[in-house]
């Protein structure tokens, strides 16, 4: 444990509330989760299963009606056909992803991160007895993995490549092209199993997003697809995420799964197959509030006098602003800002803004601005933000 933090992410959340409890007006910008509610059409299953007695214990892996659910989305949406024996569903997809690295990986195996990384990929990683290898992704390459980048990192000892597209902190989209470069690297590297976390997939603003197995089926057999449920259809709290892939990590995830957790919810998978067998279309007004909210964020970096700047993000619901144009600069109390954790802390003290510096994702100096909130607050936020700015001093 000495190896490992606290989620940062999970820490900016509790400080925020705290400092709400204490009175103080924050903003919470710093958390992965929409502001939309549940779908009624999805509650109303979880509902049911209470009050038909779905209570019980199921199979570890899922009941046959999610699992059959979870296999139609990835012949629907995917392209992957995988039989109900390769499709495992558990507590969220963060369990499924911890799961998967502990059943594989041990003392001297390195699994490659390009970063910026979600923050809980080095440190699962390092509870597995592994070692992260953590390979930056700048803007020049649109903070996405080059294959020549991947190439170099590869190692004997390489055991798994993380990709997650649509990337969270940035945004970042890998097109199908891109896949298939990254893709030639692996079918020369018949070794090194892919992690692709595809939970962000229907947060895309123009165009689909893409999932590696199905781009290149010849790497099927080494790829775990994870998804689940908590983003597009706002179910963070109900715990539930799923994953296809070969049968022996399968049946490995569910051995450990059988082990610690047991099942997940009952209630919660009965809400999930009911989320995955109806149509997406309420999502469309949805998708356009969150692209109306991303752009408000951005024009209002072009309002900071270049303090903050950033790219328009492809998909899921974060700015990674650079932040560089803060770095030096001194706020009215004489407090220098030499980092982007300093400049996060500027902005929650000076501004009541909390936001998660670009350091907890493997990248300095950015911010990560979550604009899954209501549009009156975001304004707010916003013109927090450029106040806060403005008031620096070079």
């Amino acid at each position: 444990m000495a190896t490992v933090r606290e989620s940062p992410t999970a820490a900016i959340s509790v400080k925020a509330r705290q400092l709400v409890a204490a009175g103080r007006p924050v903003i919470n910008l710093g958390e992965g989760e929409l502001d939309f509610d549940t779908p009624d059409h999805i509650k109303a299953a979880g509902i049911h299963a209470i009050r038909d007695g779905q209570t019980k214990y199921t199979a570890v892996s899922g009941t046959p009606e999610l699992k059959g659910a979870i296999q139609a989305k990835f012949q629907r949406e995917n392209g992957l056909e995988y039989r109900l024996d390769q499709i495992i569903a558990g507590t969220g997809a963060k369990q499924i992803l911890f799961n998967a690295l502990l059943s594989t990986v041990t003392a001297g195996d390195e699994v490659i991160v390009p970063s910026p990384f979600w923050v809980s990929y080095p440190d699962m990683t390092r509870l597995a007895g592994g070692t992260p290898v953590i390979v930056p992704c700048d803007e020049n390459c649109g903070l996405k993995l080059r294959p020549q980048a991947l190439a170099k990192a590869i190692s004997p000892r390489t055991k798994w490549l993380v990709l997650n597209s649509p990337n969270n902190p940035s945004g970042a989209v890998y097109s199908a092209a891109e896949l298939r470069d990254i893709a030639s690297v692996l079918l020369d590297n018949d070794h090194v199993m892919v992690l692709s976390d595809d939970v962000y997939e229907h947060i895309v603003y123009d165009g689909l997003a893409h999932t590696l197995a199905a781009v290149e089926p010849r790497l099927v057999e080494r790829t775990l697809t994870v998804n689940g449920v908590s983003k597009v259809f706002s179910m963070t709290g109900w715990r539930l995420g799923y994953a296809g892939g070969p049968v022996w990590l399968v049946r490995a995830l569910d051995i450990i799964q059988s082990q610690s957790t047991s099942n997940p919810s009952s209630i919660s998978q009965a809400a999930a197959a009911a989320a995955l067998n109806a149509s997406l279309d309420y999502f469309g007004p949805r998708l356009d509030a969150l692209r109306r909210r991303r752009d408000h964020v951005i024009a209002a970096l072009g309002k900071t006098g270049g303090r903050l700047c950033g790219a328009t993000p492809e998909g899921a619901f974060y700015v990674f602003a650079n932040c560089r144009g803060m770095i030096d600069a001194t706020a009215p109390n004489g407090f220098a800002i030499g980092s982007d954790i300093d400049a996060a802390t500027y902005l929650l003290e000076a501004a009541d803004l909390a936001m998660v510096p670009g350091a907890a994702f493997g990248m300095s100096p950015y911010l990560r601005i979550a604009y899954a909130v209501d549009d009156d607050t975001l304004a707010t936020a916003c013109r927090r933000l450029v106040a806060a700015c403005e008031r620096l001093s070079a």
